[in-house]
């Protein structure tokens, strides 16, 4: 029996069109859940090699619910990561017009997506969350909603009819999907990578969350994601999901990521993978001294006047 891939199903999400594209994924079982959580569940039990699940979309940023995941409970790495542009089609059961309409659905990171549209071209249909935007076309299916904004794919797969397309409200819009598994060795780096971390402060204080920032910033390292999530200990108390450019091999990273571990309470080390978009890592020096060279070759220079060759 083939090895399984967990994804944030039904059949028919985004998120089972981006798994497609993986190589990999012609070679496992693809098995659908009904959460974000259930699908990381899945993995952390051992029911399911790897989960594929979203995470960041270029309209909101990260999305909350998978972040929330991979800050608490048992440790979980990411391997790969999928963009995907997202545009949307309203889906309604065969026969009803844009006049019929009186409530849609969707999964809730869809509605900034499209809620300018909704204004315009239906300003009095109630909005109800769907916990996928492919389980929304189910629902419409079974008659609980009267449209659902979904994927064009998704018509075919629950009977419906496509009935507006190309729905956004952000041109190139686009969504980040991981591929998550249970901790092992990163891949090794290809020269495009990109690091995730979790940061949690020792306490709360003036200047706090710029000496952790500043860790990466002395040394040339650009964040591509920066967002707080509450720890659930109380209001204010809060923890730090960042994406850096880097690998965890690279000297620079793998200094930065020492220095967050001697100043901040807790690190999760979330992986080191390639590059979605292949763009090569950059050093962004605020002054001379930040490239991976110059970081050995300072190490080695301690090194020699320990063993007194200076």
């Amino acid at each position: 029996m083939p090895a399984s891939y967990a994804y944030l199903g039904p059949e028919g999400t985004f998120t089972e069109v981006a798994l497609r594209t993986l190589p990999e994924a012609a070679t496992r079982e693809l098995i659908p859940y009904v959460s974000v959580q259930s699908a990381l569940d899945a993995v952390r039990v051992g029911e399911a090699e790897a989960a594929f699940v979203p995470i960041e979309n270029s309209v909101e940023g990260g999305i909350t619910t998978t972040l929330d995941e991979l800050v608490a409970g048992t440790p979980l790495m990411i391997y790969r990561e999928v963009l995907l542009s997202i545009t949307f089609a309203l889906l309604v059961r065969p026969g009803t017009k844009l006049s019929d309409i009186k409530t849609v659905t969707a999964h809730p990171a869809a509605q900034p997506q499209v809620r300018n549209w909704l204004r315009a071209h239906l300003p009095d249909a109630v909005w109800e969350s769907a916990a996928s935007n492919a389980d929304g076309a189910r629902l419409v299916q079974e008659g609980r909603y009267d449209a659902a904004f979904a994927g064009e794919f998704a018509a075919a797969r629950y009977g419906l009819e496509t009935l507006e397309t190309r729905i956004h409200d952000a041109e190139n819009a686009q969504t980040r999907f991981v591929l998550v598994g249970r901790p092992a060795r990163p891949a090794a780096p290809t020269g495009a990578d990109k690091t995730s971390v979790v940061l949690w402060q020792r306490d709360d204080h003036p200047g706090g969350l710029r000496d952790l920032l500043g860790e990466f910033a002395t040394r040339g390292i650009n964040l591509m994601l920066l967002q707080s999530r509450p720890t659930g200990a109380g209001i204010g108390n809060y923890c730090f999901c960042v994406d850096a450019e880097g690998h965890i091999s690279d000297r620079r990273m793998s200094e930065a990521l020492m220095g967050l571990k001697r100043v901040c309470l807790q690190v999760r080390y979330l992986g080191s993978y390639p590059r979605a978009d292949a763009r090569p890592d950059e050093v962004r020096p605020p002054f001379p001294g930040t490239s991976d060279e110059e970081f050995t070759g300072a190490a080695d220079w301690v090194a020699r006047c320990q063993d007194g060759r200076f």
